[in-house]
C-alpha cells in the first residue's frame, strides 16, 4: 500500500516579541481586594494597576498581601484521671495520703479496674441511645449529636477547649448588670467579696429560705446545702463561683419572700434595698459563672431560683427570654432526660429531677405570660417526676435508689404541682382544640379526665394531708382551685359562643366564685402568711373576669346574691393591691370592668365607697385630663372603650390564657401578646 508524502511544517521565524516567551506575564488581576475597596467595603474588581472603583472615585489604588490567620493553639489540657493520679503520688511522696485511700483509677467505676488514662465516664441508656451525658470533674454535659456520639472518647474539658477560659482572673468593672445577658455579653467579671453578708445575717437568711421558699420549690437538698452556706459565709473568699450563685439566689429569694417589716426588724434595712442589693450580686454572679456555657447543676440552680423570684416583676418578654435560656442550658446538661436511664448516680438522678420539674412550670407561665407559648414540648422530655421523698433520705455518695413513701412527705406540695403539669401538657390540644360550632370536642371525656385526675390526687396525697401543717394547708387550697379552673375553663367556650342558658352560666359563676374563696382563705390564713410570696403569683384572673360579668349583668343575680359577691370582690382587692398598679393591660381590663360593676349594680348594703373604686375613679379622671391635654397621645387599652372591647374580645374568643396555673398549656399567643403590648 502506498503512502502519501505529508509535507514538512515550515519554520516558524523568531521575532522579537518572542524573545520574552519563557518570562511569564505579570497578572492583570490580584487574587485580593485592594486597600482602598477594603477600608470602604465596597466591591473591588482587583483589576492592575488600578480597579474600577477607586478610579470612579478617583483613589490612589494600591495592594497589600493579606496577612495569614494566625494558628490558635490549642491548650493542652490534661486528663483529669492524669491530674488526680499526679496530686495523689504528690501526697503518697510526702506522706499525707496511704496507698489504701487513693481512689484516683475511678471517680465512678470499680477501684482499681480503670487505667489513668481511661476515658471519663459516659453514660449511656439502653432504653434511649438518643444522646449521651458525659460526666467529669463535677460538670455534665449532654450530647445528642452525630458528630460527637461517633467520637469514641469525649471528656468536658476537650469539649471546651474552645470555649474560653471560664476561671479568668476577677477584675473590677462597672457592668451594667440590669440584665445578666447583655453583661455577659460585654464581657469580664467582677469581685462579689462585698456583697457578702456577715455569718449571722447569712444563716438568717438561710433559714428563712427553709421556712418560707423550700417546701414550695423543692431545688435543692438541704443538708448538704446547709454544710456549704456554714462553709462559705464563715469565708467567702473560699467560694467557688458555682456556690456564690447559689448562695446570692438563695439570699435574694429570702428577702424577696418576706415583708418589709421583717426585713427592718431582721436585718434593719428596707426590703427594696436589699433585694436590689442581692439582685445585682446574684445578676453578677451568673456573669462570673459563665452561666450561658455553664454545665454545673449549682449554677442551674440558682438561676432557676432567681427565675422564680423575678417572674412577676420584669417585663414578660423579657422574662421568656431569660426562661429560654434556662431550657436550653437545661437541654445542654441533659436534664431532659431521665438520669436513670444515663446511668447516674441515685442522688443526681433524683436532683435533676427535681429541678427539671421546677424549670417547666416557669417556662408555662412565661409562656402565657408573654403569650408566646412554652419553649419546650411536652413531648421533648423524658424526665421522671420526683420521688415521694424527704431530703434525709437521700445523700450525695448512695449507691442504690431510695425507696418513695406512701403518705405526705416534704415533696408534696411540689409532687402535686408536677401532676397538674404533667395534666396540662396531656390535655392542651384538647382544651384548644375547638370546632366550627364553638364546641369542645370530646368535652365529656375532658370532665372524665378532669374527674379522675381530682381522685388521683385525692388518693395519693390529699388525704393523707394534715390541717396543722400550714404546707399542707396550702397544697389542700392549690388543688382544689387548680382543678375547678381546669373545670371552669373547659366551659369558657361555651360562654363565649352565647350557646349556654342563664343556668349553667350561674353554675359557671358558682364555680368562679369557689375559686375566689379559695384564693380570699388562703389569704385570711396567718399560718400561710410565710407562703403569700407564692399565692399572689398566681391570681385567678378567670374567675375574677367570670364573677365581674356576672355582676355587671343586670337582673342576673338577686340582690343578696349581689351583695355577697362584692364583699369577696372587695377583699379580693385588699389582697391584691397590684391591680390597682395597672402594670398590665390586663389589670386594666379588670378594673374598667371592675368600675363598671359598681356603676350598674353596687351593693346596697354599702355606705361608704371603698377605697379601691375611689383609686379607680380617680385614675380615670386622671386619665381623661391627660387625653385633654395630648389629644394627639396614642389611645391605649386601658381607655374605658378599649377595655369594654377587650373583655367582650375574651368572652367572644375562642382563645385565652390561664394565669393562675404555672402549668404547660396556653390559650391563644396571639390575644395574649396583644394584651401584654397594649
Amino acid at each position: 500500500m502506498s503512502t502519501r508524502p505529508v509535507a514538512i511544517a515550515p519554520a516558524i521565524r523568531k521575532t522579537s516579541s518572542d524573545s520574552n516567551a519563557g518570562v511569564p506575564t505579570p497578572p492583570t488581576t490580584r487574587p485580593y481586594n485592594c486597600q482602598p475597596c477594603v477600608r470602604r467595603k465596597v466591591k473591588c474588581d482587583r483589576a492592575m494597576p488600578s480597579c474600577a472603583s477607586c478610579q470612579k472615585a478617583k483613589l490612589e489604588c494600591f495592594y497589600k498581601v493579606p496577612q495569614p490567620p494566625r494558628k490558635r493553639k490549642r491548650r493542652e489540657s490534661e486528663d483529669v484521671y492524669q491530674r488526680l493520679a499526679r496530686y495523689e503520688r504528690m501526697l503518697q511522696e510526702n506522706g499525707l495520703l496511704s496507698t489504701t485511700e487513693a481512689r484516683s483509677p475511678s471517680c465512678r467505676g470499680t477501684p482499681g479496674n480503670v487505667h489513668e488514662d481511661s476515658p471519663p465516664h459516659i453514660a449511656q441508656s439502653d432504653a434511649a441511645k438518643t444522646g449521651r451525658l458525659v460526666s467529669e470533674d463535677g460538670k455534665s454535659r449532654y450530647i445528642n449529636s452525630r458528630v460527637w456520639l461517633d467520637v469514641a472518647e469525649v471528656s468536658t474539658r476537650e469539649l471546651s477547649d474552645n470555649e474560653g477560659d471560664d476561671q479568668a482572673t476577677p477584675v473590677t468593672l462597672d457592668l451594667p448588670t440590669d440584665d445578666p445577658l447583655s453583661a455577659t455579653l460585654l464581657g469580664g467579671s467582677k469581685t462579689l467579696s462585698s456583697y457578702h453578708p456577715p455569718y449571722p445575717d447569712a444563716m438568717k437568711l438561710w433559714t428563712i429560705y427553709i421556712k418560707n421558699v423550700d417546701p414550695l420549690c423543692k431545688v435543692l437538698h438541704i443538708p448538704t446545702t446547709t454544710e456549704m452556706i456554714e462553709r462559705v459565709a464563715q469565708q467567702p473568699t473560699g467560694a467557688t463561683r458555682a456556690q456564690e450563685c447559689l448562695l446570692f439566689a438563695v439570699y435574694h429569694f429570702a428577702v424577696y419572700s418576706i415583708t418589709d417589716e421583717d426585713c427592718m426588724r431582721e436585718f434593719e434595712r428596707t426590703r427594696s434595698s436589699l433585694m436590689s442589693t442581692y439582685q445585682d450580686a446574684m445578676r453578677q454572679g451568673l456573669v462570673n459563672a459563665s452561666w450561658l456555657k455553664t454545665t454545673e447543676l449549682q449554677v442551674l440552680q440558682a438561676y432557676v431560683l432567681f427565675l422564680m423570684a423575678m417572674r412577676t416583676r420584669i417585663d414578660p418578654h423579657t422574662f421568656w427570654i431569660w426562661t429560654g435560656v434556662a431550657i436550653r442550658i437545661s437541654q445542654r446538661m441533659g436534664l431532659h432526660r431521665d438520669g436513670e436511664n444515663l446511668d447516674l448516680p441515685p442522688f443526681d438522678v433524683e436532683m435533676r429531677r427535681r429541678l427539671f420539674w421546677q424549670l417547666i412550670p416557669v417556662d408555662g407561665y412565661a409562656g402565657q405570660m408573654s403569650g408566646t407559648g412554652i419553649s419546650i414540648a411536652p413531648g421533648d422530655w423524658d424526665t421522671n417526676q420526683p420521688l415521694n421523698i424527704n431530703d434525709d433520705q437521700i445523700y450525695p455518695d448512695m449507691k442504690q435508689p431510695p425507696n418513695a413513701q406512701h403518705g405526705a412527705s416534704e415533696m408534696i406540695f411540689c409532687l402535686t404541682k408536677a401532676e397538674l403539669s404533667a395534666f396540662y401538657a396531656r390535655k392542651a390540644v384538647q382544651m384548644n382544640s375547638v370546632s366550627s360550632n364553638g364546641q369542645v370536642r370530646d368535652n365529656a371525656h375532658l370532665e372524665r379526665s378532669i374527674d379522675q385526675l381530682e381522685s388521683d390526687l385525692e388518693m395519693r396525697y390529699l388525704r393523707y394531708c394534715d390541717i396543722i401543717n400550714p404546707v399542707h394547708i396550702l397544697t389542700l387550697g392549690i388543688v382544689r382551685a387548680a382543678v375547678n379552673m381546669v373545670r371552669l375553663r373547659s366551659q369558657m367556650p361555651f360562654l363565649k359562643s352565647q350557646k349556654i342558658d342563664e343556668a349553667q352560666r350561674r353554675e359557671l359563676c358558682v364555680l368562679a366564685e369557689k375559686i375566689l374563696d379559695t384564693d380570699n382563705a388562703l389569704y385570711a390564713n396567718p399560718d400561710l402568711r410565710r407562703f403569700q410570696w407564692h399565692i399572689k403569683t398566681f391570681f385567678v384572673w378567670d374567675a375574677m373576669i367570670c364573677i365581674l360579668s356576672g355582676v355587671a349583668t343586670e337582673g342576673f343575680l338577686s340582690r343578696t346574691e349581689l351583695d355577697r359577691t362584692w364583699e369577696k370582690i372587695i377583699v379580693a382587692y385588699s389582697n391584691h393591691p397590684e391591680i390597682l398598679e395597672r402594670k398590665r393591660a390586663l389589670h386594666a381590663v379588670v378594673t374598667e370592668i371592675t368600675r363598671k360593676a359598681w356603676i350598674s349594680n353596687p351593693p346596697s348594703n354599702c355606705t361608704v365607697e371603698p377605697a379601691f373604686i375611689s383609686t379607680l375613679r380617680s385614675q380615670r379622671e386622671t386619665r381623661g385630663f391627660g387625653r385633654a391635654h395630648n389629644p394627639d397621645k396614642t389611645t391605649r387599652l386601658d381607655e374605658p372603650a378599649e377595655a369594654a372591647d377587650l373583655l367582650d374580645t375574651f368572652l367572644q374568643s375562642s382563645e385565652g390564657n390561664d394565669l393562675y396555673f404555672d402549668g404547660s398549656f396556653s390559650y391563644g399567643a396571639a390575644d395574649w401578646m396583644f394584651w401584654d403590648q397594649a
